[in-house]
């Protein structure tokens, strides 16, 4: 088993990509966007008043404020494709820490260029959004991957949810001095769209600079890879992959619950933002705020789920953290307008249970998948997971697009949850692992 220096260098990524998830992905670009939509659609009105569709690919007439939530969507529809490349690809590489890198820095170039997005140019900001989304969803393919070689069974809720813990904080540390600089942007002279873009500029930058750690720091993780199975055809190697997956039941039944429950959770976390500036009337700023609080919650929150997980076991975890994302709806469903407390309180328990479902659910998956295919397995899982999902943010995007309504959208999400969590209950853990031919863990 590896080192805990391994560890080290594999938790900076989190570091590095937690920011751009962060700043970009989860705060500014959704709005910043609806802006420019609206720019274009409606010059001079707020997106609230704007009844008037964009084209989006030039024929699908998209109401501005549902735009975010279906490139998402494509994003994801995309992903579902590439990931499953880049996994068996990375599975036949004897340095899968250069394929970690090379997707990283594509997306973090793609988020950077976001800075040159202004006045009405929403298509260039929906294919930058698209390709950092993809690229991102690539590179954590490769780096989740990795978790199988730098732990053992008994360390991996541990590790995960440390990596998870380090994400928190680096995207925590940027999303703080970003909002020093929209609070502070009018004393220095700088107006609210270029602060943003500066903002989003950081966040790409951020990405790039930081990954270099890991890159550097996982090259001890090299193998060697037998001849035949470099010289797989990869379109073979995914065909026979699809076959063997139905050997394994349990792995099966896990992803298809973390397709529901994760959907919903992914869709609240990129489409929060959107909903309390557009339906709730809350101050950009002050959203602003709101994640930083959730980002440092969310630290002491991913590491308690993973010491909670040492006592009762990771699925015993998740499920009581998918009862809190329920409540979690409900209370964001009956917020009233401009009630920044609420927000506030929403926002702590929307960290207390963000890292700590993810990563305990990359951890129980991890457990459940053969040796020697982590990185192609992992394709299926975060053709799924953050950033990528699809059902959940097809879901709001329609239920806004056909009544107009944050809240009816949000409320709508309540099904993924429920959905989620009963086929979670119904994973066998210990069957599931032993099928794969792993260790069993000393607590499931």
């Amino acid at each position: 088993m590896r080192s805990t220096r391994e560890q080290r260098a594999w938790y900076w990524y989190d570091w590095a990509n937690s920011a751009f998830y962060t700043t970009t992905a989860t705060v500014l670009i959704s709005p910043y966007l609806v802006s420019l939509a609206t720019n274009a659609a409606c010059p001079g009105l707020d997106s609230g008043q704007c009844s008037r569709p964009v084209l989006l690919l030039g024929f699908a007439p998209v109401l501005p404020g549902a735009l975010p939530s279906l490139l998402a969507t494509i994003s994801t529809l995309v992903s579902a494709v590439v990931l499953l490349f880049v996994g068996a690809a990375a599975d036949r590489s004897a340095h899968p820490h250069r394929w970690l890198g090379t997707t990283a820095w594509i997306g973090a170039l793609a988020g950077s260029l976001m800075f040159f997005l202004m006045g009405s140019n929403w298509e260039l900001g929906a294919w930058l959004m698209v390709i950092s989304l993809i690229a991102f969803g690539a590179s954590i393919v490769v780096y989740d991957s990795m978790l199988v070689r730098i732990a053992g069974p008994d360390e991996r809720d541990r590790v995960s949810s440390r990596g998870w813990a380090w994400g928190y904080v680096g995207g925590g540390v940027l999303l703080a001095l970003n909002f020093g600089l929209l609070s502070f942007s009018p004393s220095l002279g700088i107006d609210r769209a270029l602060a943003v873009r500066l903002c989003l500029l950081s966040a790409g930058v951020w990405w790039a600079g930081f990954t270099f750690i890991p890159v550097l720091g996982l090259r001890g993780l090299p193998r060697d890879v037998p001849a035949e199975v470099a010289a797989r055809n990869p379109f073979r190697q995914l065909a026979t992959t699809f076959a063997e997956m139905r050997h394994y039941p349990q792995t099966l039944a896990f992803l298809l619950a973390f397709l529901f429950y994760n959907d919903g959770i992914q869709t609240v976390i990129v489409s929060s933002s959107v909903y309390a500036i557009r339906e709730l009337g809350i101050d950009e700023s002050l959203v602003l705020a709101t994640f930083l609080l959730t980002q440092f919650v969310a630290i002491a929150g991913a590491l308690g789920f993973g010491r909670i997980a040492g006592w009762i076991g990771a699925k015993r975890t998740v499920l009581i953290g998918i009862v809190i994302w329920l409540g979690v709806v409900l209370v964001g469903f009956a917020i009233p307008a401009g009630v920044v407390g609420a927000l506030f309180g929403l926002g702590a328990a929307i960290g207390l249970v963000m890292g700590g479902t993810q990563a305990l659910s990359r951890s129980m998956y991890s457990q459940l998948i053969p040796k020697g295919r982590e990185s192609e397995y992992f394709g299926f899982y975060q053709a799924m997971e953050r950033g990528t999902s699809w059902l959940g943010t097809l879901t709001f995007a329609l239920v806004f697009q056909f009544t107009e309504s944050y809240r009816l959208a949000l409320v709508a999400l309540i099904a993924f949850f429920v959905v989620g969590g009963i086929l979670l209950a119904r994973v066998d853990m210990r069957r599931g692992i032993l099928d794969a031919g792993n260790e069993l863990p000393s607590v499931l």
